[in-house]
């Protein structure tokens, strides 16, 4: 680990040798001689470039010497690629052609949502996400939208496949977040810590994903963090809710860049208004902040550090259920923090290196208490602390295959205490992997790779070996198939009480297919899961669970048909069974349903500046405990089907020289009465339902930017 850190810290700190520049300018037109705003202008295999204007126009600096290759990208275009040489000053005149005369490369997609900038396939942007009505700008919330992902509202975490929240994980640069959501109370989940407009692309992996990631045994949520703005900006924003401001500052030689960013939300005069299930008795308030610095550190290297910090204090009092009368408190402080720094450079040879560390931690201090009956609230205190680093090195072979190698470590650090009572435990996780693209031609495609863990606390070790192929019927359309096995430790609360546990494991079944144009995307994918060694509790704890999830999902997204207007429509069928914790046999488990379905529409109104939103949301009931059935009854009764409509409008202007979007939002927006299951007390003679904590939640804010006019972004997206 010490010389990891030191070799780290030696290729950071490493002084800059001073080169000369030169100049590239020009301007991009499409075949009809007509400028193309919005394209990406860079030298391949570094960070040098620019976007062009809205008259097709561009011009930037490069330290890079020597004969390179100018790349210019845009979404619905073919990519081309000139030669030139950078020893002297460049004008270029550039023709983009219609992307749909071009044959594209296969890419491997079993699994997985694209959602990046320059891809293709790309299904949600940043912008997509900020305006999918009822998803709050939470980046959680506009994914379960997309097929695979179940309505799990009353709980932490996104559930997808028949899998848990906690077999999804959520990973920044290649770096894996240990508490992605802010920390919830019983019923009433957190949201997601992170902004959108961090990122500059995001993949949605159901399943079949690379063999990079471990410690998953269903999904990851895979972010990769903005390299340099496009210039300075500042923002402000205000809304019924809180206020936040962030500044980001771009060097004048565009190589160096530093942002800041701080927030203050305060639900308590918002529920005063809007009487929530739960009496509020401390907050809910959130304090946040967040860093960020990128360096270009050479022509093809790039630092990124990210760091934030979150201090959330929220509690509830509620009618006890299991004393009528009675009231019972909760109340839960959290403190958070994390950071995340990454280093990449081409070293030569067509070999480039990633070099990643991180450090989380986070600390929740609960309270419980049954106000006049116990003598003594209970006070649970639990935390927990990761450091991790991360090395792989990659190599192009050929025009399109890679060969990937890597290797991690985690130091992670589980605490729990109630009363005098501890329950501790320390891991070391060591995991290598190597995976390779091979193409066989440019239009079929196979993917091999193999991951070796390795986990103190269990003291055992694990081989994961994955296999995809996709191969290209046509200019937009392609079949991809997918097979991979994937081990997860069980969760800490396990751990704690039994350190005797093994890993649970998943193995992947996956065929897909799908048509991916630059004005609409079909995608329908077959899977079967196969769950083996689930945490068992009872009798006694083991790992003799098992379990099975299959089905069949569909997705739809139309851009063009409509002027203005942006849809999609998701299904997803489940059909999945397990026998986990203290289930006495395979059954349906409380967090899946059969059915799940999602409609979002996107109007753009250019005349009024407005951009209207809904969203419909659909999920057939789920199954619930009832302590008075017999054994064989058991998650036999199901909850209501689920419904909900939301509905937002947001309207673009300028104040002053501020880019300015007023919004407008409000969640189940028709007041449709949503169960999610109940609570009996210990007798069985009482019930609560599990609801949410308002019936809807309506949000109206306003969002200054001064430096970037993301109108054309809005409109871009449609």
């Amino acid at each position: 680990m010490y010389k990891f850190n030191l070799y780290l810290y030696l290729l950071i700190g490493f002084p800059l040798c001073t080169v000369a520049q030169s100049k590239i300018n020009g301007k991009v037109t499409d075949n009809k001689k007509h400028p193309l705003p919005g394209v990406n202008i860079s030298v391949k295999g570094a960070y040098d470039g620019a976007t062009t204007a809205a008259d097709g126009t561009f011009s930037f600096t490069t330290t890079v010497a020597g004969e390179q290759l100018i790349v210019a990208t845009l979404t619905g275009y073919q990519p081309i690629e000139l030669k030139v040489n950078t020893d002297t000053d460049q004008q270029l005149n550039i023709v983009l052609k219609d992307a749909i005369n071009a044959l594209r490369v296969v890419t491997i997609s079993a699994g997985s949502f694209e959602a990046s900038d320059d891809k293709k396939g790309t299904v949600l942007k940043p912008l997509d996400i900020v305006t999918t009505a009822g998803a709050g700008a939470d980046i959680v919330n506009a994914i379960k939208t997309l097929p695979g992902a179940q309505q799990t509202n009353d709980r932490e975490g996104l559930f997808v496949r028949g899998g848990t929240g906690y077999e999804t994980q959520t990973l920044i640069d290649g770096m894996m977040v240990r508490n992605p959501f802010y920390s919830s109370l019983p019923d009433i989940p957190g949201r997601g810590r992170f902004s959108p407009f961090l990122f500059k692309g995001t993949t949605f992996s159901s399943g079949g994903y690379s063999a990079q990631y471990g410690q998953a045994l269903s999904s990851a949520l895979i972010l990769e963090s903005i390299d340099l703005p496009e210039r300075s900006s500042s923002t402000v924003g205000v809304s019924v809710i809180g206020v936040n401001a962030g500044l980001d500052n771009l060097s004048k030689d565009k190589k160096t860049s530093y942002g800041i960013e701080a927030d203050y939300t305060n639900l308590s005069p918002y529920f005063k208004v809007i009487k929530p299930k739960e009496t509020p008795n401390m907050g809910p308030e959130m304090i946040g902040t967040s860093v960020n610095f990128r360096h270009k550190t050479s022509a093809t290297g790039i630092l990124k550090f990210y760091g934030y910090g979150n201090w959330t204090k929220m509690g509830f009092n509620s009618n006890s259920l299991e004393y009528p009368g009675y009231t019972e408190l909760f109340q839960l402080r959290n403190n958070n923090a994390y950071t995340n720094l990454t280093y990449k450079e081409n070293i030569g040879h067509d070999w480039h290196l990633y070099l990643g560390a991180s450090f989380s931690t986070n600390t929740d201090n609960i309270t419980a208490d049954t106000l006049l009956k116990q003598p003594a609230p209970t006070l649970i205190k639990v935390r927990s602390d990761l450091s991790q680093s991360k090395l792989m090195v990659y190599k192009n072979l050929g025009r399109f295959s890679v060969l990937r190698l890597g290797a991690e470590y985690q130091y992670a650090v589980e605490q729990s205490a109630q009363y005098l009572h501890q329950a501790n435990y320390v891991d070391n996780y060591t995991a290598a992997f190597a995976e390779g693209d091979i193409y066989f031609t440019p239009s079929f495609v196979g993917r091999v790779g193999g991951r070796m863990e390795y986990t103190s606390v269990l003291g055992k070790m694990n081989f994961a070996p994955r296999v995809s192929l996709a191969y290209k019927v046509d200019n937009v359309s392609q079949f991809s198939v997918a097979w991979g096995d994937y081990y997860q430790k069980p969760e800490p609360q396990y751990i704690r009480f039994d350190p005797y546990l093994g890993y649970m494991k998943a193995t992947h079944y996956i065929v897909s297919y799908q048509r991916v144009a630059s004005d609409y995307t079909f995608r329908t994918e077959l899977f079967y899961k196969k769950y083996t060694d689930l945490v068992k509790t009872v009798p006694a704890y083991g790992n003799n669970g098992s379990g099975y999830a299959q089905g069949i999902e569909l997705f739809w997204r139309d851009r063009k048909t409509f002027r203005n207007i942006d849809y999609w429509v998701s299904y997803s069928y489940l059909d999945t069974k397990r026998d986990y914790l203290n289930y006495p046999f395979k059954v349906q488990p409380d967090f899946a349903a059969n059915h799940t379905a999602s409609l979002v529409y996107k109007h753009y109104l250019p005349k009024l500046s407005t951009n209207l939103g809904l969203t419909y949301s659909f999920a057939t009931g789920r199954p619930y405990y009832n302590p008075n059935l017999p054994q064989d009854k058991f998650m036999s009764e199901r909850t209501m089907t689920y419904n909900s409509v939301g509905l937002s409008a947001s309207y673009l202007t300028n104040i002053r020289k501020a880019f300015t979007i007023l919004v407008l939002s409000v969640s189940n927006t028709l007041g449709n009465k949503q169960v999610f299951g109940y609570h009996y007390s210990s007798d069985g003679l009482r019930r609560d339902e599990i609801t949410p904590n308002v019936p809807r939640f309506i949000y109206l804010g306003m969002i200054m930017n001064f430096g970037i006019d993301r109108r054309q972004d809005v409109i871009n997206n449609l």
